[in-house]
């Protein structure tokens, strides 16, 4: 293609407006003129073009819903006023800061983690002895509760 097969001659602006005027879309035109969408799209902003209003509403009507399903969305994270109450709830404000065990099992690895498993990691990513916690996590929360409590401390309040 030639950069001249690129330019904007008044043959493409004037089937530009004929387009535009007969309610193609944006690609639609594009395919016709031999231009990319975008530059359809520019060129129509530029030019103050706007396709009718009945057109676009019947455009987005036509539009496919989502292409996923709520079935198929990921693990929404809980808010974090929501982690704050599943903290309460292991973590009663009775007690002063409990030192929680956490108990050190054999830990495990990347491919071993799952969604049953505290994913707080142990040594420094890299090394031969690099491992997650492993241990059974709090509900709602990524953490045991001994990892939880280091993970999710409260806030200082500032005199």
């Amino acid at each position: 293609m030639s950069p001249n097969d690129r330019t904007w001659n008044s043959e493409r602006v004037e089937a530009l407006k004929r387009y535009v005027d007969a309610g193609l879309s944006c690609s639609r035109i594009a395919y016709e003129i031999g231009v990319s969408r975008n530059a359809v799209i520019g060129k129509m902003h530029r030019l103050g073009l706007a396709r009718p209003k009945e057109v676009r509403q019947r455009e987005r009507a036509a539009r496919p819903g989502p292409r996923r399903t709520p079935a198929t969305w990921r693990h929404q994270r809980p808010t974090v006023a929501v982690q704050q109450e599943m903290l309460k709830a292991v973590f009663p404000a009775s007690s002063a800061c409990p030192e929680v065990e956490i108990r050190s099992g054999r830990g495990c690895t990347l491919f071993e983690l799952g969604q049953q498993k505290c994913r707080w990691p142990i040594s420094t990513p890299g090394a031969t002895d690099f491992c997650f916690c492993g241990n059974e996590p709090v509900k709602g929360l990524p953490y045991c509760a001994g990892h939880a409590r280091l993970a999710y401390r409260p806030a200082r309040r500032s005199a």
